[in-house]
């Protein structure tokens, strides 16, 4: 993204003007805008009329009084190109394309969404095929139809890929403050990537929300979600595509590329997003960091007025890896003066009715209870229904909880048993004071320990390294490349720090008489026979030279009957392996205009059973590497197992990062690459069998 266009987006969001092309829908559009409170000047344009219900209307982009600094574009698509153009020639700030049919359509979409683009030029553009952007700090709703959001003073930004997502999140009864939310369509100019980047500069912004389908520039999007780690602004990811059908839709929906689901799940654990599974814990989570009052540890004391809900609290704290510590003997006895006989005085504190409504009992049980050393405070608080006549003691609760927190210096939020129990009264009161709302104590406490484990993590992975490195984005290639034999794959990898056996290569009829140390292996070498223990080209544990000339002849006819066009010409003699403590297997991924993935996994013929297995985005760290291998689930035989010895993991690490240094120097030709078994000892690590496939060098792309 140019300055030009950067400077443009900052006005697009923050604008002092805002115009409308189109027709009665647009002037409702503008209307809501001012009912909104946006402060600025407003135009309509439209040729037919000379005002549309009461709004006056402009008769062309060119007879505007000036530039505005954000347009909503409701035409047709050829019109669209039209208006885009003569907004660009004025110095508009940024406009929103609402017209679909570009490169979501096919190959003519794609041209005219070409066509756009240049007709754009520096000016912001969001879209095309997409909903708009509202914008609650500044009162702007550059958005077709109705919403039901309202001004803030800080809150969330949402970027999603589809426009009824963003209707539904405005419309929703969960009082999440939004401060922008954006549906951004095809991504045309302005995507997920180049919104966070200048989003993040903004301090209302206290959390980014994202509904993705596909992501347009994963270089972008690393640096910008490696920005709001630095910065300690939480990202949470709702990531649709996962099954074959979803990533289908969506690249019918946005021409957006889901990728492999494994990469995105990469991607996200490098950069620290936290991943969702649905709406409600994409929302809650953000409720959880919109006041920007993030918790400073795991450590939780939790009140409730009931054992049943101080039951499910203990659950759902555990599953979600918050701690409760107990209560002091201090804690103990000052609620023994205010608490019934059958209290139980443990966290969770289960205060029962008994103080219900009884201001002095309820402040001094909440001030026994925050004096702890717990990092944070819950209360479950469920509201009856209005016509009982019983909510203002649930509202004295509450005040003297919120009141408490301030006192005693502590984050905290409120939840209830059921989320339509936490009425919006209740939320908007809590909201205002900095305390998060959730709303059902399964869904509330998965979402605080979300955000726990985020701040837990987040110094980690800034010291490791790895998420201020930008991932590498390899462009597709032509044809199926170039297969190397195992010796040639061996020595190019041998070269950048792979340890490999010291073999011999030769030719059948000369092989008996190498010196090599025996016992050894032996194995044809042709870059056809990737699989050579199906073949039959693979002899082991050869004790001297007639068994090596038998061995030979055997796998003379073996690959004769396997493969017939197979020309039995080289053989590559090796010494015998010792045996190791495990056999990985270490891979090179190439996801297309996605990622280059170094895979690190149990490897040796159970490769397919054990299916155990994880992926690292390149470039990568050695930390990065070390914390992977030891991440799987077959780790434990690397760390002493039975009384076995400990593998050298520097060696190891050593021999992976020999891997992807090779993948990284040929990024833009590497199509395949596979290191199965590398056998891992105590004193070193070894290659017994490589493979790699090239294609023609076209450098890798960096956005």
């Amino acid at each position: 993204m140019s300055q030009a266009i950067r400077d443009n987006l900052k006005r697009l969001l923050a604008p002092r003007h805002l115009a409308f092309i189109g027709g009665r829908s647009m002037a409702r559009a503008l209307r809501r805008c001012a009912e909104g409170g946006f402060a600025g000047e407003m135009w309509l344009v439209n040729p037919q009329y000379s005002n549309i219900d009461g709004v006056p209307c402009v008769a062309c982009v060119a007879e505007l009084p000036c530039a505005p600094d954000a347009v909503f574009i409701a035409t047709n698509r050829e019109l669209t190109l039209q208006a885009v153009a003569g907004l660009a020639t004025l110095g508009a700030g940024g406009a929103i394309c609402y017209a679909s049919g570009f490169a979501e359509t096919g190959e003519e979409g794609q041209r005219l969404q070409r066509q756009l683009l240049d007709a754009a030029g520096n000016m912001a553009l969001l879209g095309p095929n997409c909903y708009g952007l509202l914008d609650y700090l500044h009162g702007s709703a550059l958005w077709p139809v109705a919403h039901g959001g309202r001004k803030v003073e800080k809150g969330v930004a949402v970027l999603t890929q589809s426009g009824n997502f963003a209707y539904n999140l405005s419309m929703s009864d969960r009082s999440l403050p939004v401060a922008y939310m954006a549906s951004v369509g095809n991504q045309a100019q302005l995507g997920v990537a180049e919104l966070m980047a200048v989003l993040l500069d903004d301090p209302r912004v206290t959390a980014i929300g994202l509904h993705l389908e596909g992501l347009k520039n994963v270089p972008g999007f690393a640096r910008a979600a490696h920005k709001a780690l630095e910065k300690g602004i939480p990202v949470v990811a709702l990531k649709t595509g996962v099954s074959q059908i979803g990533a289908e839709l969506a690249l019918s929906h946005t021409s957006s590329l889901s990728g492999s689901d494994a990469l995105y799940d990469s991607l996200f654990r490098r950069l620290g997003v936290i991943r969702v599974s649905g709406p409600v814990s994409f929302i809650e989570t953000l409720k959880a960091a919109a006041c920007g009052h993030l918790p400073t540890g795991d450590r939780l004391v939790a009140l409730a007025c009931s054992g049943g809900d101080a039951g499910l609290i203990a659950d759902y704290a555990e599953r979600n890896h918050l701690s409760l510590p107990k209560l002091t003997a201090g804690q103990v006895a000052q609620l023994g003066e205010v608490l019934p006989a059958y209290a139980n005085l443990i966290n969770p504190l289960d205060f029962t009715t008994a103080i219900w409504g009884d201001e002095s009992a309820l402040r001094t049980m909440l001030d026994a209870a925050l004096t702890s050393e717990a990092d944070a405070a819950m209360l479950v608080l469920d509201y009856p229904a209005e016509f009982t006549g019983e909510r203002k003691e649930c509202d004295l609760l509450l005040e003297l909880f919120s009141a408490a927190l301030q006192r005693h210096g502590k984050r905290g939020f409120v939840t209830s048993a059921l989320p339509e129990l936490l009425p919006a009264h209740a939320r908007e009161r809590l909201h205002a004071q900095g305390i998060a709302a959730l709303q059902g104590v399964e869904d509330g406490l998965a979402a605080w320990g979300r955000i726990v484990a985020w701040q837990q993590n987040r110094q980690q992975l800034l010291e490791l390294g790895e998420s201020a490195l930008v991932p590498l984005c390899p462009r597709a290639l032509d044809g199926e490349g170039q297969v190397l034999d195992e010796w040639h794959s061996k020595q190019a990898l041998r070269a950048f720090g792979l340890p490999v056996p010291a073999g011999v290569l030769t030719t059948p009829e000369r092989a008996a008489h190498q010196v090599v140390a025996y016992p050894l292996v032996l194995k044809a070498v042709s870059a056809h026979l990737p699989h050579k223990t199906e073949a039959g080209a693979v002899a082991l544990n050869l004790k001297d030279a007639d068994a090596v000339a038998s061995a030979v002849a055997a796998m003379r006819e073996r690959i004769k009957a396997f493969a017939p066009h197979v020309a039995f010409d080289q053989v590559l003699l090796e010494p015998m392996a010792e045996a190791p403590l495990a056999e990985l297997i270490v891979g090179i991924k190439r996801e297309n205009d996605f990622a280059l993935a170094l895979v690190i996994g149990a490897g040796g013929v159970l490769v397919e059973v054990l299916k155990d297995s994880t992926s690292l985005l390149l470039p990568t760290t050695d930390g990065a590497i070390r914390q992977a291998v030891l991440g799987l689930r077959s780790a434990a035989l690397l760390q002493g197992f039975r009384g076995r010895p400990a593998a050298d993991l520097d060696a190891l690490v050593a021999a992976i990062r020999a891997v992807a240094d090779y993948a990284c120097e040929n990024a833009g030709r590497l199509l395949e690459l596979d290191v199965n078994p590398l056998m891992v000892g105590a004193q070193g690590t070894t290659a017994v069998d490589a493979l790699i496939r090239l294609g023609q060098e076209q450098g890798d792309r960096h956005a």
